[in-house]
């Protein structure tokens, strides 16, 4: 076990290298500049389509869910322990200049984004249910040449195998956790209350999902921003401090204070990157699957709504996470993870702080669950058919006492090495089909 151990470590500092964080922001500005800015100028247009995308009856083309419940489904994917443990940690390790490069990532990233998703739907096909199924595998297997398709397999492969990593044990691990600490209550307990909660919502595939997706991830988001908010006007005086802490910091090392054992600047870079990439997904290749479902007659209109995921996932709920936890002087306390988000919370707002944390992390956890259910069934039924797809979701709710009750310091570990992994066939697939995605966007534009 120790050698399984040791080789996965070394192979997650390869595949988290400085080669992925400059591929993965490579790739985002690249086709940021090539598609001339528009993920940032046409962000108005995004949400006028997000709006009007809620009314299935509205939609033109087919699909299986409405565009905003497209959204709404990748969010529940996205916005969870990467908004709150996962802000923190790269804050513990890279200090506070590492929100920066989350930043710089989410903003590239919402290029990165809008490809995947214009592809996604550009090149998705039905199955054998009548679903429309997309995603990385299937842009490379349809919008690539024959020697390209083991990258589609191989995408798929590792997409299902991360999903009972990063979208449920580590989820179901980090919800008994907070709520054991919280309230007392004993993690098989959570475990299982979790499992018949997914199950029932799972009986209805991915319209149901999409449907939970759709009424519980606004009114969290909204919920736990609104929460942070107040204690950023509460502590309004300290925000220019913070600020310059952030942007100091991104450039120059900083040194160690209080519980804080100090941090370089690759620090910042490397983990406000890729904790910035667990939490938005850009690129990943995850949230396209999920898109490609969408009731909808323009890969445009889809990429247009998707790429706001990015913004809304990193630049306002992962920028209100860390501006907490920094205004609040909690990232010097040695603390890390949720137990830093949570200090944090309940240091500004006593008594209700850290339990707004611990209702925020279970709701968006147990969202995370749902929504990587769709990218691990889509990757285990694109690899071995619609036949597996009983089979799979049997699996992935047997899966959430499991990772409730388990120590999970070596799934955190091969998870992590399995996002890059996936990370690779899509970013390889988005460069080379790139010159599609700016022509479909070009034209569409024209036109309007």
């Amino acid at each position: 076990m120790m050698l399984l151990t040791d080789f996965i470590k070394q192979l997650n500092g390869i595949v988290w290298g400085p080669l992925m964080l400059v591929l993965i922001l490579g790739t985002g500005l690249v086709l940021m500049i090539g598609l001339k800015f528009m993920p940032i100028v046409k962000m108005g247009y995004g949400f006028k389509l997000l709006w009007s995308g809620r009314d299935k009856e509205r939609q033109q083309g087919e699909g299986d869910i409405t565009p905003f419940n497209a959204l709404m489904s990748s969010l529940a994917a996205t916005i969870g322990t990467g908004n709150i443990a996962g802000v923190a940690t790269a804050i513990f390790l890279g200090g506070p200049g590492a929100l920066f490069w989350m930043w710089m990532t989410a903003l590239v990233g919402m290029a990165t984004k809008y490809s995947e998703a214009v592809l996604a739907v550009h090149f998705r096909e039905t199955d054998e249910n009548g679903h429309k199924v997309g995603g990385p595998m299937y842009y490379i297997k349809n919008g690539l040449s024959s020697r390209f398709a083991w990258l589609g397999t191989a995408f798929a492969l590792f997409g299902a195998l991360a999903g009972f990593g990063i979208g449920n044990t580590i989820q179901a691990n980090s919800v008994a956790d907070v709520l054991y600490s919280n309230l007392g209550v004993p993690h098989l307990i959570t475990g299982i209350v979790i499992a018949i909660l997914v199950a029932m919502v799972l009986i209805g595939g991915i319209k149901r999902i999409a449907e939970v997706a759709g009424k519980i991830v606004p009114f969290m988001a909204v919920t736990y921003v609104l929460a942070g908010f107040i204690i950023l006007v509460m502590n309004m005086s300290q925000l220019p401090s913070a600020f310059e802490l952030v942007f100091v910091h991104a450039f120059t090392p900083v040194a160690a204070t209080g519980g804080f054992a100090g941090a370089a600047v690759w620090a910042a870079i490397r983990f406000g990157v890729a904790r910035g990439v667990f939490s938005n997904e850009a690129g990943l290749g995850s949230a396209p699957i999920a898109h490609a479902a969408a009731t909808t007659d323009s890969p445009i209109r889809q990429g247009s709504i998707a790429m706001l995921g990015t913004f809304i996932d990193t630049l306002i709920v992962c920028t209100i996470t860390g501006m907490v936890i920094i205004v609040s002087g909690a990232w010097t306390s040695g603390e890390t993870g949720a137990s830093l988000s949570s200090l944090a919370f309940e240091s500004a707002l006593p008594g209700i702080g850290g339990f707004i944390v611990a209702f925020g992390l279970s709701i968006f956890a147990f969202t995370t669950i749902l929504g990587w259910s769709i990218y691990g069934e889509k990757c285990v039924e694109y690899l071995f058919g619609v036949r597996s797809i009983v089979p799979f979701r049997i699996l992935w709710i047997l899966a959430v006492p499991l990772g409730a009750v388990a120590n999970l310091s070596f799934i955190w570990l091969v998870a992590d090495t399995l996002n890059a992994l996936m990370a690779l066939p899509n970013l390889i697939a988005l460069l080379l089909l790139s010159p599609v995605v700016f022509k479909l966007t070009k034209d569409y534009f024209s036109d309007k």
